[in-house]
């Protein structure tokens, strides 16, 4: 090759990754999307469709916030506002399993976070949002005693090192700045925590949150080099089995897509929430990627309670929105009777639930015992009356704010 076609090569190859128009979200392709997840902490896509109304009303908004990040944010490597244009980019957009234009993903060290953007569309929101998301995740504490005076309702992960640039902190910082959301972080350096590790072997331990669980404090047996590692640990930790509702998060536990065994308790009733928790985890584990298990404060949620005809005076009780019918658990002490709550799980996979509120119970059980309860069925059936609608599915995503992939019509 002559020196001139060398330098054609060259400035084509600079041409070809080099935006002459430095405004606006970064349009990603399978070109650049690796390079820019792994080279910057904190990623916002926009994932969108040209044809798509609700898509062209973002467009302009998001790039003009990217503008306005990159000025509050020059820092190389801090942020970068994206694009994917997911007709052109379509194994991009499979893989991030994208159900809906526009949709906005949050990245974190590369790492996809739970909860897409889900705030008000406009500039300055984006970059209050982003403000937020880039404060430090963790506290450092000054003596051991500040520990004793931490909100024993949280999760928490309390790291002890011995100095703020070893390597072992800074991916623990990492993993920190992934999961702040589902856990509070603390961290000692030095003198201060000489006494709980031996010089140059940090430590990390899970405290859980007392005031609601039956765990106990567990340490961080594995790598202290190995990212992935550790980040899998304090996921597990982090992320209960048995996880509380409010009209906040609901959102996201709708898009999650899995029907709610979900625990109605009266306010302060920490016991009855232990109890329910130790049954799902001794009992129901195996049921995790079928259901969502959750508490709910009985008072904030009145309204699904009014809806299976109780009250909060009924407290504690349980039972299963299925996104389309809400079913009450019978009798709330069958609880504590081993195999009642799977049994009931199981009656919602078999349609059995469905069945029975229509048509009574099955001829297989004791016809004497279920006579009164039959004739209520039958009579409901009869009048053609419904389970109860599921109320929680109305706490999901609006349907004016996104278009659904297929069919492609705007809501």
């Amino acid at each position: 090759m002559n020196f001139q076609a060398c330098l054609l090569k060259i400035f084509s190859i600079f041409l070809f990754f080099y935006n002459p128009v430095d405004s606006g979200a970064l349009q990603l392709s399978n070109n650049n999307i690796e390079m820019t997840l792994a080279s910057n902490e904190l990623v916002i896509i926009n994932f969108y469709a040209d044809w798509c109304r609700f898509s062209n009303l973002l467009q302009p908004i998001f790039d003009e916030a990217a503008d306005k990040v990159k000025e509050t944010f020059p820092e190389t490597g801090k942020v970068v506002f994206a694009k994917v244009n997911c007709d052109v980019e379509t194994s991009i957009a499979t893989k991030y399993h994208i159900t809906k234009y526009p949709t906005l993903k949050v990245l974190r060290n590369g790492e996809v976070t739970k909860k897409e953007y889900r705030g008000q569309r406009s500039a300055d929101a984006f970059v209050e949002y982003v403000k937020k998301q880039l404060e430090d995740p963790i506290k450092e504490f000054a003596s051991l005693k500040d520990l004793e005076n931490l909100d024993d309702k949280k999760r928490i992960i309390i790291g002890y090192f011995d100095r703020r640039d070893q390597d072992e902190y800074q991916l623990f910082r990492r993993v920190a700045t992934n999961l702040k959301e589902d856990c509070q972080f603390h961290v000692g350096f030095g003198d201060v925590v000489l006494q709980m590790h031996p010089p140059g072997h940090p430590i990390v331990v899970f405290r859980p949150d007392v005031a609601l669980s039956h765990e106990n404090d567990e340490t961080y047996q594995g790598s202290y080099t190995n990212m992935e590692e550790m980040n899998k640990w304090v996921l597990q930790k982090c992320v209960p089995l048995v996880r509380e509702i409010t009209f906040e998060n609901a959102e996201e536990f709708t898009e999650e897509g899995l029907p709610f065994l979900i625990l109605f308790y009266r306010p302060g009733d920490t016991d009855t929430i232990k109890d329910y928790k130790a049954v799902v985890e001794n009992e129901l584990l195996p049921e995790k990627s079928n259901i969502n298990f959750l508490v709910a404060d009985g008072d904030r949620f009145a309204h699904p309670l009014h809806h299976l005809g109780k009250s909060q005076s009924d407290l504690p009780l349980i039972a299963i929105d299925s996104f389309r019918h809400m079913y009450l658990f019978p009798n709330f002490k069958d609880m504590y009777t081993p195999g009642k709550l799977k049994e009931f799980l199981q009656d919602l996979y078999s349609g059995k639930l469905h069945r029975e509120f229509h048509y009574g119970p099955d001829e297989s059980k004791n016809k004497e015992e279920e006579a009164p309860h039959h004739h209520q069925q039958v009579e409901h059936h009869k009048k053609g009356t419904q389970p109860p609608e599921s109320t929680f599915k109305k706490l999901g995503p609006s349907k004016q704010r996104y278009t659904i992939l297929s069919p492609r019509d705007e809501l």
